[in-house]
C-alpha cells in the first residue's frame, strides 16, 4: 500500500509482545528438510503442547497447507480437547517460521488502530532457495481490514525485539550482514525501524550464539520482559564457545539506555547445556520464550537448567503463568517456540467501543 506518510509519521509503532494480544499465527510443521521423520511426531506434540496453552487466551491462527492437512490436524486437536478459538487457514507454507516471514503488526497510539507490515524475506540471507517463497506468504493472509505497508527492506521477525516505547533491540551480526540489504547502510536500516516500526532508539549488541543459522537473532540472545527490564542470556562455563559472544553483548547492554536515556535493568538467563544432533550444534535458548495473554511460554530442552530459567521468568512475568515446553526435537529446524509464532495485537479501542 502506498502512503505519502510513513507509519511512523502516522502515529504507528510495533507494541511490545506483552500488550493485549487479539490472537497467534502460527504454521503447522511438515518440513521434512527441517524436521526428519524420527523428529516429526515430537515437533507436532510440542506444536500441540504450544496450542493448548495458547487457545485458552487468545485466538490461535493455524496455517495448514491443503485440504488433507487441514482434517488430520482437526483430530489431532479434537484428541488434545481444543474445540475452540483456533481458525485453521488453508495456505500452503514452505516451513514453519511464521516469526520470520509473516507480517508485523503494528498500532497507532491512542486509537489503538493496528495495521501490519510486509518486510522482503530472503531466507536468511538466501541460505535455502526453497524457503524463499514465504516471503508472499503476507499477501495471501486474511488481513483485507488492516492497512498495509510495504517496507522495501529484507528483514526477520526474529532479528528484533522492542519495549513499545520507541527502543528496539537487534544485532549487528544480523541486520548489518551484506546478505540482507548489501546497499542500505546503518543510518539506512535505522530509518526504516523507526520509519515502520517506530523504534526511535536502537541498541545495537554483536552477535549470535552457536548454531543459529540465521546469522545472530535477537531472540536467541536478549529480551524485553517490561518497559525498562531486560533478560540477556550468558553462559558460565568459560571454555564454551558462547562465553564470549554472550558476555560481550552483556557489557552492551549494561552501558544501554532507553528512548528516555536511562539504564536499562538487565537481568542475566542461563543458557542450556549444548543440544548437539549428529555432532551439529543447535541454536538452544531459553530467550526464545513467547509472551501471550495471561501465559508465557518457554522453551525448555530436559536439561538441568530449565528450572533455573522458569524460576527466573515466572519472577519476571508476576501475572502471567510460565510455562516450560519441550523444544529439544523443535530446535532442530533452528528455532523455538519464538520463531514459530507472531503476535496480532489486539485493537484495544475497537473493543471499547462494542
Amino acid at each position: 500500500m502506498n502512503e505519502d506518510k510513513t507509519p511512523y509519521e502516522l502515529g504507528y509503532s510495533m507494541p511490545a509482545e506483552w500488550e493485549r494480544h487479539e490472537g497467534t499465527w502460527i504454521a503447522w510443521p511438515k518440513n521434512r528438510d527441517s524436521f526428519p521423520e524420527e523428529m516429526i511426531g515430537s515437533v507436532e506434540r510440542t506444536y500441540l503442547e504450544m496450542i493448548k496453552a495458547l487457545h485458552k487466551n487468545e485466538k490461535v491462527n493455524l496455517l495448514v497447507d491443503d485440504k488433507r492437512m487441514d482434517e488430520r490436524v482437526k483430530a489431532l486437536l479434537e484428541r488434545n480437547r481444543v474445540q475452540s478459538n483456533v481458525v485453521i487457514h488453508r495456505i500452503n507454507t514452505a516451513d514453519v517460521w511464521f516469526r520470520d516471514y509473516g507480517p508485523i503488526f503494528i498500532a497507532k497510539k491512542g486509537s489503538g488502530e493496528v495495521a501490519f507490515v510486509h518486510w522482503k524475506f530472503n531466507a536468511w540471507g538466501d541460505k535455502y532457495d526453497d524457503l524463499v517463497e514465504d516471503t508472499h506468504v503476507p499477501e495471501m493472509l486474511p488481513l483485507e481490514r488492516f492497512k498495509r505497508f510495504d517496507a522495501q527492506m529484507v528483514l526477520e521477525g526474529g532479528s528484533i525485539d522492542t519495549n513499545g516505547d520507541g527502543t528496539l533491540l537487534t544485532t549487528e551480526q544480523c541486520l548489518l550482514n551484506t546478505n540482507r540489504n548489501p546497499d542500505f547502510t546503518k543510518e539506512d536500516i535505522e530509518r526504516n525501524l523507526r520509519d515502520y516500526l517506530g523504534a526511535t532508539n536502537i541498541i545495537w549488541l554483536r552477535g549470535g550464539i552457536v548454531g543459529d543459522d540465521t546469522d545472530g537473532h535477537i531472540d536467541d540472545i536478549a529480551r524485553f520482559v517490561n518497559k525498562d527490564t531486560v533478560v540477556c542470556c550468558v553462559e558460565n562455563n568459560k571454555k564454551d564457545e558462547n562465553y564470549l559472544p554472550l558476555e560481550v553483548n552483556m557489557k552492551l547492554l549494561e552501558r544501554a539506555k532507553d528512548q528516555d536515556g536511562k539504564r536499562l535493568k538487565v537481568v542475566t538467563l542461563p543458557m542450556p547445556n549444548p543440544v548437539v544432533y549428529r555432532n551439529q550444534r543447535l541454536p538452544a535458548s531459553y530467550a526464545n520464550f513467547y509472551i501471550a495473554n495471561n501465559v508465557v511460554l518457554v522453551p525448555v530442552f530436559n536439561d538441568e537448567n530449565d528450572a533455573e530459567a522458569l524460576r527466573i521468568l515466572q519472577g519476571l512475568f508476576p501475572r502471567r503463568k510460565v510455562i516450560g515446553i519441550n523444544c529439544r526435537e523443535l530446535v532442530y529446524g533452528f528455532g523455538a517456540l519464538h520463531c514459530v509464532t507472531q503476535q496480532q495485537p489486539k485493537n484495544l479501542q475497537a473493543a471499547l467501543k462494542k
